[in-house]
């Protein structure tokens, strides 16, 4: 225990620092995924997009991060094979180890995953530096199988959604009227799915405790409230003959450029909601070990700090604003060419995707789920409009993130004993 009562305020203020590193690489990397799609298909500026993600990523953050968190702090390792010492130098690796991977992936426009890198880099630690009886086997197996499943299934919703948008509305006599008839009915499901998840499951740690019916009720008063919004901002698009005249479709996109805004912050939402767990979830086990003394059970067994997840939440906004230019151009512009009634599709089915993985406290990748959209979108319109060497590219540096991951978080976490113990 001499390492925690010697040294307890420092590795406090080293974690906190490194757990805003992390979260400054999900910011940069992660929440560029979360708005590439609105920029690239022009229905946000890359300013209008930082400042949807800041109120939104936060909101998302704060009040639905709770529940993955948990599985990142608790769910990897077994606290009980793993002395307090070592738990807190190993989850301070983890985040050094994932945030100095995210910094060098941001820097090459790559949109890697967060939760491989945090998971890869909590599982390398424990397993070599500890035993490999530290890791729960039983545990990683459904998160890895999520990672593949994802990304398929939101792939399979975002090609449904477009293929009702091309039924409903791009492929009839008037688009622009169907368009506002329709739009509005994307902006409520959008409302309710969102709010039903945060409702449900998001609001336990801020003290509200809602019942199954009072929390349906209330998504359904959200998704009137965005449905009626949306409406009133609708009615001000008019066709424009000109443009028509250039793009068949143009004024059709204006519509969905308004669906955007809505899609977009329920994105940015749900990101926050599963993804600041990525840089939390291992700072709020050390901040468990060092206020319980050393005493793991009662580490284990506390509740995520709000400050713990308001430091997260704000490292994810500074990112974003000061790095995350670079991903945001991959995601919107390389992949696909996308338009908003495109990119809608795309977001609300990693939206959908995520939230519901973050209700049932799973750790996804918010950046395999967008590029499984993307390319269901892609794929909707046939092979030919992906563009198939910057997939390979994101294919490959997803393929490596784990073990780099893991290698950096075993070299840190060797140094940190060297320097503390």
């Amino acid at each position: 225990m001499s390492l925690i009562a010697d040294y307890g305020t420092l590795l406090l203020l080293l974690a906190c620092l490194f757990g805003f590193f992390m979260a400054w690489g999900v910011g940069a990397n992660d929440v560029a995924n979360a708005m590439g799609t609105s920029v690239g298909s022009k229905a946000l500026t890359i300013k209008q997009a930082i400042m949807i993600a800041m109120v939104f990523e936060f909101a998302g953050a704060y009040l639905a991060g709770g529940e993955v968190t948990e599985t990142i702090k608790n769910g990897i390792v077994d606290a009980e094979a793993i002395s307090p010492d070592l738990m807190v130098l190993g989850m301070m690796s983890a985040l050094l180890a994932a945030g100095t991977w995210l910094l060098i992936a941001t820097s090459r426009g790559w949109p890697v995953s967060t939760t491989h890198s945090i998971v890869g880099a909590v599982i390398g630690f424990a397993a070599v530096g500890v035993s490999m009886e530290a890791v729960q086997w039983s545990a990683v197996g459904p998160i890895v199988a999520s990672w593949v499943v994802t990304p398929v299934l939101s792939g399979l919703v975002a090609f449904g959604l477009f293929m009702s948008v091309q039924k409903l509305i791009i492929n009839t006599d008037d688009p622009f009227l169907n368009a506002k008839r329709f739009v509005p009915l994307y902006m409520f499901a959008t409302g309710f799915m969102v709010a039903l998840m945060t409702l449900t499951k998001g609001l336990k740690h801020i003290g509200l405790d809602l019942s199954t019916n009072q929390s349906l009720l209330l998504a359904v008063g959200v998704g009137v409230l965005v449905m009626v919004l949306g409406i009133s901002l609708l009615s001000r698009i008019k066709v424009d003959v000109e443009a028509d005249k250039e793009f068949h479709y143009a004024s059709v996109e204006k519509v969905f450029a308004v669906l955007m805004v809505f899609t977009a912050c329920a994105m940015a939402f749900a990101h926050g909601a599963n993804d600041v767990a990525n840089a939390v979830g291992p700072l709020a086990a050390i901040v468990g070990v060092i206020q319980s003394g050393g005493d793991m059970a009662i580490g284990a067994k506390s509740a995520v700090p709000g400050w713990v997840l308001l430091l997260g939440a704000i490292g994810i906004v500074v990112g974003l604003a000061t790095y995350g230019y670079k991903v945001i151009a991959t995601i919107g512009k390389e992949i696909t060419e996308l338009t908003p009634s495109r990119g809608f599709a795309a977001e609300l089915a990693t939206a959908s995707t995520v939230v519901s993985a973050s209700a049932i406290g799973l750790p996804v990748s918010t950046t395999h789920t967008l590029v499984g959209a993307v390319l269901g979108i892609g794929l909707a319109r046939g092979i030919g409009a992906l563009n198939l060497g910057v997939i390979g590219k994101i294919f490959m540096s997803w393929l490596i993130t784990l073990p780099v991951g893991a290698g950096l978080s075993i070299v840190f976490f060797f140094i940190l004993r060297g320097i503390f113990l």
